[in-house]
């Protein structure tokens, strides 16, 4: 028996593959760059940030800063606080956006459409332009200084984000399959958590993500709110090391990178759910 070897299919490089390679490099530099230079700052001593003329690489790597920085202001504290009010705000969105924005979808009520765009608007308004009323609601709620004051702001100014995107996610997902469900004796509350949501896994991922990193990331609301180190978030904390006569910016710098690993690993986790989340469970 004869057999014929087929050749190899090679990869032709075009000029519009090479043009975008290359863009997708220069973007990817563009946006890492900031972030290295904050990674070289963090590893300078002292006297050099300062010095003049300025140099880029550390001429002496002072690797010891990372590990300072948790002597010089409670860093663990304050991540502590950020990742409570974080989850916790995000957790209290996601339960209330999905059965809110379910609703939405699959109901074709009286002025639908006026209540999307208003839901939409609301995400316009600034926390910061409101900061004063919010400041005095929370007063008189006795939560000023308190995680549960942080975290009510904070799940308010992001739900309405929260409902858009998963309504919109929810459309997309054809009634026949929920149809069936029914047919099989699946009530509606077991339809949405066994179908729609599997489903839905890119716009929870979505909702999920953005509400924790707006929150993590958050600084005036929690600077009006808070004033101990036990219940101030990272962002705020990190302001510790910024003085009246000088600025400590090997620990700022090395500081505000530690604040950018957990959003990273979430990312990272999440990530594999908007891939495999289009697809998952709609066909057996």
């Amino acid at each position: 028996m004869t057999t014929i070897l087929l050749p190899k299919r090679q990869k032709r490089f075009t000029g519009k593959k090479v043009s975008l390679t290359i863009s997708a490099w220069v973007l990817g530099f563009l946006f890492f760059a900031p972030y290295f230079q904050m990674l070289l700052t963090a590893l300078k001593p002292k006297e050099e940030i300062t010095s003049i003329p300025p140099t880029y690489f550390p001429k002496k790597w002072a690797f010891e800063n990372f590990i300072n920085v948790w002597k010089e202001i409670p860093l663990g504290t304050f991540i502590k606080s950020s990742f409570i009010i974080s989850m916790s705000a995000t957790l209290i969105v996601i339960f209330i956006a999905v059965p809110a924005a379910y609703y939405v979808a699959r109901n074709n009520f009286r002025g639908r459409k006026v209540f999307l765009f208003l839901v939409l608007v609301t995400q316009m308004f600034a926390p910061t332009a409101l900061v004063i009323g919010i400041f005095r609601e929370i007063a008189k709620l006795n939560l000023v200084n308190t995680y549960l004051g942080l975290i009510l702001v904070y799940a308010a100014f992001n739900m309405a984000f929260s409902i858009w995107i998963l309504s919109s996610f929810f459309s997309s997902i054809p009634q026949e399959i929920e149809e069936a469900a029914w047919i099989d004796g699946c009530s509606r509350v077991s339809t949405l958590v066994r179908i729609v949501l599997p489903l839905s896994l890119p716009g929870l991922a979505t909702a999920f993500i953005f509400t924790f990193i707006a929150a993590w990331n958050e600084f005036v609301i929690a600077l009006t709110l808070t004033s101990s180190p036990e219940q101030e978030p990272l962002t705020v904390g990190l302001t510790a090391l910024i003085g009246f006569y000088q600025v400590q910016w090997q620990y700022l710098f090395a500081g505000s990178l530690i604040a950018i690993v957990p959003v990273v690993i979430l990312f990272g986790l999440i990530e594999k759910w908007l891939v495999g989340g289009l697809t998952a469970g709609s066909v057996k």
